[in-house]
């Protein structure tokens, strides 16, 4: 059964861009769906299952050499800048909400509302090997700041042209984003059903990461896409009482439809 987050991530992943045109004046779009099993909240030992629908513009080429890459829930990249081995450009994605009664000790803390994300990468790839330096933040429901991410990715090319990444690296959050979700202020504690003392998260790096992404073609319409992702969340983050496990696992499986538009 889907969560009930599930309604708020009908703009998830849509690209607030101009689909990049064909040599025709044509572009292609894909369409299709998502199922993603996360944790309850950033923190909790318990997991559940959302599910939305997915669309983005792909232009004249998708996957691991494409312009649009997806790399997460909150990570579908715009690749516009491609010079010399630098790449840029923006991203968009989705921050799922958390409501109190996520979990136990978040009784009596109040909701924190989800909502679309954006933000912008760059790296600098040596043959299939690219560090780089994403930024994701929150632009509609609560402002709950944003996080700066960096690491190193790695690409390949498989056989039946299925691409697979691997990224590494870390996770800074601003204090917006620690504020929102890792400490207790006064009014909540007095609220906490759980008797939550007061704690201040301050600005610093919350986890590190290791993830997957995956792109597997069944033809030249339908596409497979999966993800997976490991975080330990670390420092302020972790030492906070809402926190119930440290290690968190993540991963989506989504299928699209590509079509063509304008021809």
């Amino acid at each position: 059964m889907l969560s009930r987050h599930a309604p708020l991530a009908a703009a998830l992943l849509l690209l607030m861009q101009a689909p990049p045109a064909l040599a025709d004046g044509s572009f292609d779009i894909a369409v299709g769906g998502i199922v993603v099993v996360a944790p309850e909240y950033e923190g909790a030992k318990d997991y559940k299952v959302m599910g939305a629908p997915i669309a983005f513009p792909i232009g004249a080429s998708f996957g691991a050499d494409g312009m649009v890459q997806f790399r997460g829930i909150d990570d579908l990249r715009l690749r516009l800048l491609n010079a010399s081995g630098f790449e840029a450009g923006p991203l968009v994605g989705w921050r799922f909400d958390r409501e109190e009664d996520d979990g136990d000790r978040l009784l009596g803390l109040g909701d924190v509302d989800g909502g679309l994300v954006v933000g912008g990468y760059a790296g600098y790839r040596f043959g299939a090997f690219m560090p780089f330096v994403s930024y994701h933040h929150q632009v509609t429901g609560d402002d709950t700041g944003g996080v700066l991410r960096f690491g190193a990715e790695a690409k390949t090319t498989l056989a039946y042209g299925i691409t697979a990444t691997v990224t590494g690296g870390a996770t800074y959050a601003d204090d917006e984003y620690m504020d929102a979700y890792f400490s207790v202020s006064g009014a909540q504690s007095a609220r906490s059903v759980a008797g939550l003392g007061v704690y201040d998260a301050e600005a610093g790096i919350k986890d590190v990461f290791i993830g997957f992404s995956g792109d597997v073609p069944i033809d030249d319409r339908w596409s497979v896409k999966v993800s997976g992702r490991y975080a330990h969340i670390i420092g302020d983050a972790a030492d906070s009482a809402i926190v119930e496990q440290e290690s968190q696992f993540s991963g989506g499986l989504g299928l699209t439809y590509r079509f063509s538009v304008g021809r």
